[in-house]
């Protein structure tokens, strides 16, 4: 393989360099508005709908989602698309409509915030120190996405890559907090979207449409049905996931999903940043219409590469690491290959702008989110109760610092993995499975208390690590963990979350049963049947949250029906 495959032109330079000097001086320009905690943790709560509501999908459209869903449907074509359907809508409705009102109500600055306020101080620390540990995971893994871009499409060294985007997440987001981040994420959610939809349009035209496009992928994977999301899921044999429509429901819609998009503080702090109750409820309500035209850009270019990339088809046995060291590709360098492809001079620098954006949203995420969590639920709680204010600004901005460097070292693990969504859904199977449900019990059921909260979260997260494990050193334990010995990598994770989450239901419920509950008054403002709903401004009938909540779920159903 060539040092590089094609060379940035003077234009291209440019682009990339205004945006980088862009994106820090936005951070240092509203450094004057985060000087205070709520500012710089949770951007003033002055966010409008629309505002909260593109940073709430921003935070989730990084360069790793470009990099790693691309090469993820090269590998099990549309079903991929689950986890931004069936993956994704249904739990940021319901985030919206049931969930906000409580986080909002008792102006948490995050879930762990809220866990202590309802199940107690152990609970809260259990979730804060795994969201914590996940965060640092999740920004290596963008590091790496990152640096794999940079390798194949100009030759940059790895190391040169992560340490550049690394500087000037840091710069931007320890000036200016989360109003940086925020700002920056709804700026790079149109470069995203600018840069990223060329090559769905360039691939398409060069395919002859939707319908020559899958006529190629038939031609070159013959016995192979990598274009149907539902008609393949009767049987694990039957679609090159090895899944069961019983994992896509359960395990991931119903588990991993709801507790990605209502327990992941990343996602979560946005929406509290939002002005109002009625904004609350709205930005994800708003945030899933744009959720489901994500496919086009992240889902669509893997089938384009299935179509006119079919020798990435065997990659590899031994992962990516080997396949780099073998001068191979791998499934994540699908996306970089197929820009290669279309972008020539102009092109090429507007696209790699595109996947920087992409990749400096994913990491100022996590460094926010990670800040955040540390200070309050961690350092605050646990080390620091009585300081000022001013200190705890000083501490975020310094661990944001600290949890740069960090992610820097755990860039690295990832290359053991097939592909990156492989390694990031098992992630999210640990640490966001086994927390929905606790979440989600102590909203809706006053009998639940703390150490049943405590232990079914820990029941959960130790089961979930658990069955990976096992599964990946006694394979024959994957025709039980997963149902079928057919199962790869995504299909494990999914049920892997569905069991653990379900662990974490069974131990909540039994150890609550047998232990004191607090009373109504304590639960005041944390449980439904204990607190009283403020009403919302009248807006309308068109104005109401539900209304397009509504209208979201049916161009949702639709599409599961177009697409079947």
């Amino acid at each position: 393989m060539n040092d590089h495959l094609i060379a940035l032109s003077g234009v291209d330079m440019a682009i990339i360099a205004i945006y980088f000097v862009a994106v820090v001086g936005i951070g240092f320009y509203l450094k004057r508005f985060a000087e205070s905690g709520e500012d710089f943790f949770m951007a003033g709560r002055e966010m409008t709908a629309w505002v909260a509501g593109l940073s709430f999908v921003s935070a989730n459209l990084g360069s790793l989602e470009l990099l790693g869903w691309a090469g993820a449907s090269y590998q099990y074509g549309i079903l991929a698309a689950h986890w931004y359907w069936i993956g994704a809508i249904p739990a940021m409705i319901f985030l919206g409509i049931v969930m906000m009102p409580f986080y909002y109500i008792c102006k948490t600055h995050s879930v762990p915030g809220y866990l202590e306020l309802r199940y107690g101080p152990a609970a809260s620390g259990l979730s804060a120190i795994s969201f914590a540990f996940m965060t640092i995971l999740m920004s290596g893994v963008n590091m790496f996405a990152m640096a794999s871009v940079m390798r194949v499409l100009l030759g940059w060294n790895i190391h040169l890559s992560i340490w550049v985007s690394s500087v000037t997440v840091g710069l931007y987001v320890v000036a200016g907090g989360l109003f940086s981040a925020i700002f920056n994420e709804v700026l790079q959610f149109f470069l995203i979207w600018f840069g990223a939809l060329l090559i769905p349009v360039l691939g398409l035209i060069e395919t002859g449409g939707w319908d020559g496009m899958v006529a190629r992928i038939q031609k070159n994977f013959p016995g192979q049905d990598f274009t149907h999301a539902w008609s393949t899921l009767g049987h694990f044999g039957d679609n090159p996931m090895g899944m069961h429509w019983t994992g896509i429901v359960f395990g991931l819609g119903a588990m991993l999903s709801m507790g990605y998009w209502t327990t992941d503080f990343l996602v979560v702090q946005r929406v509290l940043s939002a002005k109002d109750m009625r904004s609350a409820k709205m930005a994800p309500v708003l945030g899933s219409f744009f959720k489901m035209a994500v496919p086009l850009i992240v889902i669509l270019p893997g089938l384009i590469g299935l179509a006119v990339l079919p020798s990435l088809a065997m990659p590899h046995p031994l992962g990516p690491e080997s396949a780099l060291l073998a001068g191979q590709h791998s499934y994540n360098d699908v996306l970089p290959l197929i820009m290669v492809r279309y972008f020539g001079p102009g092109l090429l620098g507007l696209g790699v702008t595109a996947l920087i954006a992409g990749f400096m949203a994913g990491m100022a995420g996590n460094t926010s989110a990670f800040g955040t969590v540390w200070t309050y639920d961690i350092y605050r709680h646990f080390f620091n109760k009585n300081a000022s204010d001013a200190h705890y600004v000083s501490m975020g901005r310094w661990c944001t610092i600290v949890g740069l460097v960090l992610s820097i070292g755990t860039a690295y693990l990832v290359m053991g993995f097939a592909s990156i969504m492989d390694y990031v859904q098992a992630l999210f199977g640990f640490f966001i499975a086994p927390l929905f449900p606790t979440v989600l019990i102590g909203m809706l059921w006053k009998r639940a208390t703390g150490a049943g909260g405590f232990l079914g979260l820990l029941a959960g997260v130790v089961s979930s690590v658990s069955m990976f494990f096992t599964m990946k050193y006694v394979p024959s334990s994957i025709a039980i963990i997963a149902l079928s010995d057919k199962a790869q990598g995504l299909a494990r994770d999914m049920y892997q979350a569905l069991w653990a989450g379900l662990i974490c239901v069974v131990v909540t419920v039994v150890v609550s049963l047998m232990t004191q509950p607090k009373s109504d008054k304590e639960l005041e403002g944390l449980v439904y049947g204990a607190t009283a709903i403020p009403k919302e401004e009248d807006t309308g009938f068109w104005g109401k949250p539900i209304v397009w909540a509504c209208v979201s779920l049916a161009i949702f159903a639709l599409l599961q029906v177009i697409f079947w």
